[in-house]
């Protein structure tokens, strides 16, 4: 019986801080993913598609378009479709559930643009906002996405915006459903997606991209 009880603090003793060792270190990698580009004016707030997360992402921009920080919205397109509408009859695209949902938070339809072109990856979106940008005459664009994209985004946008004057601000939608806490990403499916799978991305885009 003293044999097991030794034996067992003796394991919890290394377990313990093996797992407070891992939470910090998740927590720090969700964290460490997230970056936010201050802009108190822009031209045009930006949209980033995204299947899972525009509802999220258009509820923020509408919320900095109610604050005067742009006076336009502008929706990207990843020609991608969603689920059967029963009024429409047919599976509306993505872009076209964006525009819906920035309507409905009081967006007027007349200051929302969508970039002309579709769009499969955030590189994608980074040159075709680039050249709508400069076709435009905007000066300057504030992002928004979402937090764990936030990084990988903002990188994109940089690179592809060298050279043509034009600022960059982004912001990030709210940490909640159905985006995972920092905290505790790693005790979910799609934690491990939207975490452990944005540095794979990371890593891939430096590789290729720089």
């Amino acid at each position: 019986m003293r044999l097991h009880s030794v034996f067992s603090f003796r394991v919890l003793r290394f377990v313990l801080p093996a797992v407070l060792a891992w939470v910090v270190l998740a927590w720090a990698a969700a964290e460490g993913l997230i970056v936010r580009a201050s802009l108190a004016h822009a031209d045009a707030i930006v949209v980033l598609s995204g299947s899972s997360s525009y509802v999220e992402r258009t509820t923020r921009a509408a919320e900095l378009f109610h604050e005067g920080r742009a006076p336009l919205v502008v929706l990207t397109n990843d020609d991608t479709r969603g689920s059967w509408s029963t009024s429409q009859q047919r599976n509306p695209y993505f872009v076209e559930r964006a525009m819906e949902e920035l309507i409905k938070d009081g967006v007027p339809a007349v200051k929302i643009r969508v970039v002309p072109g579709a769009v499969s990856s955030t590189r994608d979106e980074a040159l075709i906002l680039k050249q709508y940008a400069v076709q435009q005459g905007l000066r300057s664009v504030l992002v928004v996405t979402s937090p764990y994209h936030s990084r990988r985004a903002l990188r994109s946008l940089r690179q592809s915006f060298e050279g043509t004057g034009v600022t960059i601000g982004l912001e990030t939608t709210p940490i909640n459903s159905p985006t995972p806490s920092p905290g505790f990403w790693w005790l979910q499916p799609e934690g491990w997606r939207t975490v452990a799978g944005e540095y794979v991305k990371l890593a891939y885009y430096r590789f290729w991209y720089g």
